[in-house]
């Protein structure tokens, strides 16, 4: 991962190289992006919904793309240090990534990193953002299921339901379900499902659903993979999953073409 994410000329051919070798061994793996306003509880969302698949006899790749410093420009590695339990469990593997200033909140190389996660055998890859600018849209792009984690009660219920985070959504988590918060959480949940009937579907085959769960007291966890395994088998069975992956390559490979003209390397 570290070959791939550097921009040393020598380092980044052998990254193609390596790229292509392990294409075959990819594609079996779901793929699923995480984002959420700041305090949605992201992190204890990941480790109670990571441990729950790791109990059904998965392994669970995170992808944590991280603010990075302002100075070196790396990950702060805050994430991690928030998912404890997920961090020393055998079958799964946590990456913090620096988000290194670009558009959306997602790594330049998150795609990247997600197919080396498939190679090495991983049955869930997940693509945490940093929850801010477009990084909904950018994460949505490169994962097959997206989900949206909020809150309730905040004041800024309205605030949340804009229409590009609606558009690209196939779940929505209204978290922290539990103590004297669940009036809020219900009247969030009607408000998100009165925003979802009125917008255009994203696909045909899938009306966009909205969950409540609490991660700190570990409800409601099985429920969204249930949601999450419904959303798998309506689109694998219409062949629209394939179609999906397929236009995101080509964008894959016209971005990184885009990127390689631009990109100055650096020697390191």
């Amino acid at each position: 991962m570290t070959l791939v994410e550097s921009r040393h000329p020598r380092h980044q051919a052998l990254s193609t190289q390596l790229l292509d070798a392990i294409m075959p061994y990819c594609g079996n793996t779901l793929r699923l992006g995480v984002t959420g306003t700041p305090g949605a509880g992201k992190s204890t969302f990941l480790e109670a919904f990571g441990m729950l698949l790791i109990r059904e006899g998965l392994k669970v790749a995170v992808i944590a793309v991280d603010p990075s410093s302002p100075v070196t420009g790396g990950s702060i590695l805050g994430d991690k240090t928030r998912m404890n339990d997920l961090a020393r469990a055998e079958a799964a593997f946590i990456r913090p990534v620096p988000s290194s200033g670009h558009l959306g909140g997602a790594s330049q190389r998150a795609r990247e990193l997600m197919l080396l996660c498939e190679a090495a055998g991983y049955d869930v890859v997940i693509v945490e953002t940093v929850g801010v600018g477009q990084s909904e849209t950018e994460v949505a792009r490169m994962v097959d299921c997206f989900i949206s984690l909020q809150i309730a009660g905040g004041g800024d219920d309205l605030q949340g339901i804009k229409k590009g985070l609606m558009e690209v959504a196939d779940l929505i988590v209204i978290n922290k379900d539990d103590g004297d918060n669940h009036t809020n959480v219900a009247i969030a949940r009607h408000m998100y499902e009165s925003a979802l009937h009125i917008l255009r579907r994203k696909y045909d085959e899938w009306q966009p659903r909205v969950l409540t769960c609490s991660a700190l007291e570990k409800r409601g966890i099985d429920e969204i993979w249930h949601a999450i395994i419904d959303f798998k088998t309506a689109l694998t069975a219409s062949g629209r999953l394939q179609q999906v992956r397929q236009q995101q390559s080509v964008e894959w490979l016209r971005k990184q073409t885009r990127r390689r003209s631009t990109e100055s390397p650096v020697r390191e």
